[in-house]
């Protein structure tokens, strides 16, 4: 049985303390006191981050989903060429060092966008200062991916006239953070959701999606290739039916792992009932998992605690310390 001994064995920089932190550093950075900033005349958002920052642009473009503002995630080197002087580029990264995001940032220059950027200081930092690009300081605990809220919360606080999300949606995702921590967390390692799915997690996880929760299913991907270092796939289920459902009729070692949320549209609700009636027929185990109820920013931000600490318990079950990224720091170093 899992317990505090062994987590501090395995997770040797104590990435689990981080996590149990999460709902005091988001309300802790929302409210911090940033210098405000002022933007006019956007009509167009570009998120720019990868790894943990990148989540951040997504779950992001979640929230904005439904707003009458155009909504870009870059990951990677080239911002769009619709970019102009009505675009705002809000460029994350945590390490400060981020190649691909320091690129984008410095085309969005070039093309007269309007920026600002959050780093925890690194080349981002002393760029922004060069070109005169609004920067705030937000530190890094542990890892990129362990300081998600703090850069979420952040941002939220900073941006909040530009990204339209209302306070009430903004506490109550913080106060269910603080009862998925009760659930989750290493202060309750029995009857813990996040720890049974990684006890039932043995082969490579297929995550599915409805696009709503892409961000969420996105990160799960990431968190378990970066903490437990093991392989996962995720697929949006509306395009798994019409193509990748196929290859179930062949055995594999894959699990398939359904991202479910609350009031999905009804459409959606029936296409899982069909999916999991698919499952149980072929005799294929699955899991499903349900979002909190509340906002979009509830939903994603709750499901990516559950689910990072699935990865991080996933880790020490298998004797892995979910902190070291040696093959991220291959690439880098030769990045540079």
């Amino acid at each position: 049985m899992l317990d505090i001994k062994i987590l501090d064995r395995y997770d040797k920089s104590g990435m689990y303390k981080i996590y149990d932190m999460w709902p005091q550093l988001a309300k802790q950075y929302y409210h911090f006191d940033y210098k405000p900033v002022e933007f006019d005349d956007i009509d167009n958002i570009v998120f720019t981050g990868m790894g943990g920052s990148g989540t951040i642009g997504n779950v992001l473009a979640a929230i904005l989903s439904k707003k009458n503002i155009h909504v870009s995630v870059v990951k990677g080197f080239h911002l769009p060429k619709t970019a102009d002087s009505k675009t705002l580029v809000i460029a994350t990264s945590v390490s400060g060092s981020t190649v691909e995001t320091l690129t984008v940032l410095d085309s969005a220059i070039k093309a007269g966008c309007k920026a600002i950027s959050f780093s925890s200081g690194g080349k981002i930092e002393s760029y922004s200062k060069k070109k005169k690009i609004e920067w705030r300081q937000v530190p890094l605990l542990n890892s990129p991916r362990a300081s998600f809220p703090i850069y979420l919360y952040s941002i939220l606080n900073v941006l909040g006239d530009i990204i339209p999300v209302k306070k009430h949606d903004v506490d109550e995702s913080i106060s269910q953070l603080e009862k998925t921590k009760k659930k989750i967390s290493s202060l309750n390692l029995v009857c813990n959701p996040s720890l049974e799915l990684a006890e039932w997690i043995s082969g490579v996880p297929v995550i599915y999606y409805p696009f709503g929760l892409q961000a969420a299913a996105i990160r799960f991907k990431n968190s378990l290739s970066e903490n437990a270092k093991v392989h996962a796939m995720a697929e949006d289920i509306m395009e798994a039916c019409h193509n990748g459902i196929v290859a179930w009729e062949s055995k594999s070692n894959l699990q398939p792992i359904l991202i479910q949320g609350k009031d999905d549209f009804g459409k959606t609700k029936i296409l899982w009932g069909i999916i999991e009636e698919y499952f149980s027929e072929n005799k294929i185990g699955y899991t499903a998992i349900k979002s909190v109820d509340g906002s979009i920013l509830s939903k994603v931000v709750n499901l990516i605690y559950l689910l990072d600490y699935c990865s991080l318990y996933r880790a020490v079950l298998s004797k892995i310390d979910p902190t070291p990224i040696r093959s991220i720091e291959f690439v880098k170093k030769r990045m540079k």
